[in-house]
């Protein structure tokens, strides 16, 4: 048989300060756009009308962070991952230049860490990756920690090297999108009139709604980002794995979270950072995806008055309604339902200041 076709890297394929350029570079339609609308049902006003954006300075609606998160991540799955046992976790990642209809993206990762398991038959892979535009302008970067399976077991394990991650992207480093403006923000048309002053640090927020992900929308999303990950597509490879069924990306789990979290957040225009993350369990077709979220920090803003962050924790639970949530476990860990344990972080606009008091005035 022909040696041509490729069957994805493993673990010793890798070494540290490695630097993996992916295919294929995907320029972004509006009918991707629409697609993600279809099989998410997000409702943010930003990324859905071209006139509320343009209020805000945006030459038009930009495509959703995690759309073009998910198609970066797409890319780098023939590479890294595709001999993954499993997506440990995210960290240090950044939103920088708006993603549009039109732009085209490409991507490539750094291999940042290496650490053999104890069972010598896998090991951890991390890496640094990073999606930019046509002009070379970084559209977002994020590291994440993979489990990947070793060719031969036999093989020597590499020397253990474990990077430093910060727990969330501070302040400073948050990239605020050029020239935003949001003194004609409306709350009206955003859906909620709850700004950033109303939020209190460790409030808890039941996003309500519930969601059923069908075998046939998991599938197209995750072509949609072009994940050629066997695990999410093919029966066959999967009916004797450790499941017998094909797992939902993750990817998709996450964006289903964010489209939840409208209700309740829906100020929250913009995510401009991936502090941390899990998958806790997996997800299947038939599983109904519920979702609340804990604000963890109140941000303001270097030089803003008009706009804050907000750091959140926003939980994704299967068939258990959040009103119904046990929470964390006696032991730490989590409960059963869990399915996404996902820490980001926000834009939302500030309330208006009070006209200053004219000289003489009383209050």
């Amino acid at each position: 048989m022909s040696e041509k076709t490729s069957f994805g890297n493993f673990f010793e394929d890798f070494r540290v300060g490695q630097t993996i350029a992916h295919a294929t570079p995907r320029t972004i339609t509006e009918g991707d756009a629409a697609l993600y609308t279809a099989l998410t049902g997000t409702r943010f006003a930003t990324t859905s009308a071209d006139t509320f954006a343009q209020q805000l300075s945006f030459r038009r609606a930009p495509v959703d962070n995690l759309m073009a998160f998910n198609v970066v991540f797409g890319k780098t799955v023939p590479d890294i991952s595709l001999n993954a046992v499993a997506n440990l976790g995210y960290a240090a990642g950044r939103f920088g230049h708006r993603v549009y209809p039109g732009d085209t993206l490409t991507a490539e990762s750094t291999v940042i860490g290496l650490k053999e398991n104890r069972d010598g038959q896998t090991g951890i892979v991390y890496v640094r990756s990073r999606g930019v535009n046509q002009l070379g302008q970084v559209a977002l970067e994020f590291c994440r920690w993979v489990m990947i399976r070793k060719r031969d077991a036999a093989s020597p394990a590499p020397e253990t090297v474990v990077p430093e991650l910060p727990d969330a992207v501070a302040v400073g480093d948050l990239v605020v999108p050029a020239g935003i403006r949001v003194e004609n923000y409306d709350t009206a048309l955003a859906g909620s009139t709850d700004l950033w002053d109303d939020y209190r640090v460790g409030e808890r927020i039941d996003h309500v709604d519930g969601m059923t992900i069908e075998e046939s929308e998991h599938m197209m999303a995750t072509r949609l980002y072009q994940n050629t990950a066997r695990v999410h597509f093919n029966q066959h490879a999967e009916k004797d794995g450790r499941f017998g069924r094909r797992i939902v990306y993750g990817g998709y789990v996450i964006s289903l979270a964010r489209a939840l979290s409208f209700n309740g957040l829906a100020n929250a225009f913009t995510i401009v950072a991936i502090n941390g993350g899990r998958h806790v369990s997996p997800a299947f077709a038939g599983d109904t995806v519920y979702a609340w979220s804990e604000v963890i920090d109140s941000l303001s803003l270097p030089g803003r008055n008009d706009l804050g962050a907000l750091r959140l924790r926003t939980i994704a639970t299967k068939d258990c309604r959040c009103a119904n949530f046990p929470g964390r476990l006696a032991d730490g860990g989590y409960d059963p339902s869990v399915l996404l344990d996902f820490d980001y972080t926000v834009l939302m606009p500030k309330k208006p200041e009070p006209p200053a008091a004219l000289p003489g005035s009383t209050a």
